[in-house]
């Protein structure tokens, strides 16, 4: 009986923990957002040589870093056929193969990467442009 009041303590006791740390201030959430659109992403695309899917692949996510991580990404592509002992790194088994290094945590995709909407969301990323909401003032 005393350990499952203890469960029942420490269950209660994380439950509250873990509530409060989801709250933030306005200028602590501006801050996060920041720091996230700041970041730096980094890829590495293994490719089997010049095949249809592998060239699908770095087209793609040459498109989807040009138009929505202006800037702010790293990517080096891989060739398996040319390098592979570089595929033991990031444990790679079919190609092609996308790994997010950085930020963390890292994820890996793999396909021709035309599903753009799902590897953004993946990444956190929002698909939709926000539009940037002015102060107006009301006219009397």
């Amino acid at each position: 009986m005393e350990k499952s009041g203890k469960r029942q303590r420490d269950k209660g006791k994380g439950a509250s923990s873990l509530g409060s740390a989801w709250r933030f201030r306005p200028d602590q959430f501006e801050q996060l957002v920041a720091q996230t659109s700041a970041s730096k992403f980094v890829f590495r695309l293994y490719i089997a040589g010049s095949n249809l899917h592998s060239l699908r692949a770095l087209e793609n996510i040459r498109r989807l870093c040009r138009e929505y991580l202006k800037g702010r990404f790293e990517l080096d592509v891989i060739d398996l056929y040319q390098q592979p002992s570089l595929a033991e790194r990031d444990q790679i088994v079919t190609a092609p193969t996308l790994v997010k290094i950085s930020p963390r945590p890292s994820i890996t995709f793999t396909g021709d990467l035309d599903d753009t909407e799902r590897i953004l969301r993946s990444l956190g990323i929002s698909p939709f442009k926000v539009p940037v909401l002015k102060n107006r003032a009301k006219k009397e």
